[in-house]
């Protein structure tokens, strides 16, 4: 019997010699400048089954602080009894005082949904606050136990007292694009009801595609409807979920129409825990892929933020929405 020849080595794995980034073609009618507002802290984490220790969300805000975001929301001071996941905001504060972070150049604000949040905030010495308003009547009850106009009556005197003490203050306005129980939404309600909050003192007002079904046409025609009320893109931020795959598209539809101001969450962590249907925030890392490509600055480090969303996706236990992080996870 013939010996069979001994099977041949196998080939080495093929390595990449480069690494992928996106090529820069800049366009000159968009900004050079964007702010990413990290909301992965809080918006993330919020609704997240898997419990998080109190040390990792301060290693997290720590790690997207390095990674170059210029702002962080690091927590809420919601009753734990509503939002279990955030119900440690006290001890959150503490570490990152411990750290430096806390009252650093870097703003860490955080989410007050009432007057007793409030109490809270001011306690732990924060300078940047959030209060978060719906523009339907039905997400109003189920979220805040208050209707449309009853819902004013709560953060008026919120937002007062944390402009006499000195905060700056966002407002977060959600169901701007649809709403899971009333439909569609008419763009001249969601005008009428983000500017009753600029009107109370706001610095930024943030428009929310709570369920993710705006389209670009959409965003242009709420953006225009907020211009011909008197409020220009510097005052606005855009919050988009990616439910339906169109928050990158709408993302470049605001920034033509000259906004400035992004909401994203690493590794397109989040939801809304009283709206099942709202799926992941836009992930931080697509929307830097996109702005770096359009040559775009926002002085975050994409590499570091990539590895930060892998760290917390192993603590989560499952992994990361983002496709720019699958990607290049290493």
């Amino acid at each position: 019997m013939t010996a069979q020849p001994p099977p041949p080595p196998p080939k080495p794995a093929l390595q990449l010699q480069w690494r992928p980034r996106p090529q820069r073609v800049p366009d000159p009618t968009l900004p050079d400048r964007v702010t990413i507002y990290e909301v992965g802290p809080r918006d993330g984490l919020q609704n997240e089954t898997a419990v998080v220790t109190t040390a990792v969300k301060a290693e997290l805000v720590a790690r997207l602080v390095q990674a170059g975001l210029p702002v962080v929301e690091a927590t809420s001071f919601v009753h734990p009894r509503w939002v279990p996941q955030l119900g440690d905001a006290a001890e959150l504060v503490a570490l990152l005082a411990e750290r430096g972070l806390w009252g650093s150049a870097t703003p860490l604000p955080v989410l007050v949904p009432n007057e007793r949040g409030l109490d809270r905030a001011l306690q732990a010495g924060a300078t940047h606050v959030a209060v978060f308003l719906s523009a339907t009547d039905t997400f109003a009850r189920r979220n805040l136990n208050r209707d449309l106009d009853g819902q004013y009556a709560m953060v008026e005197p919120v937002l007062c007292r944390a402009l006499d003490a000195g905060l700056r203050v966002r407002a977060y306005l959600s169901m701007c694009f649809g709403d899971p129980w009333e439909g569609e939404v008419p763009v001249g309600q969601v005008v009428t009801a983000g500017r009753r909050l600029l009107d109370l003192g706001a610095h930024q007002l943030s428009l929310g595609d709570t369920i993710g079904v705006g389209t670009v046409g959409h965003v242009g025609a709420l953006l225009a409807g907020f211009r011909a009320a008197g409020t220009g893109p510097e005052q606005l931020a855009m919050h988009f979920h990616d439910t339906y795959g169109q928050a990158l598209a709408n993302t470049v539809a605001a920034m033509r129409a000259g906004v400035t101001c992004f909401d994203a969450s690493a590794g397109g962590l989040g939801g809304c825990p009283f709206a099942h249907s709202a799926t992941g925030n836009l992930a931080t890392e697509d929307l830097v892929w996109l702005l770096d490509g359009l040559g775009i600055r926002t002085g975050v480090d994409l590499t570091a933020l990539v590895r930060t969303s892998g760290w917390l996706a192993g603590h989560l236990g499952r992994p990361s929405p983002s496709r720019v992080v699958r990607a290049l996870a290493d």
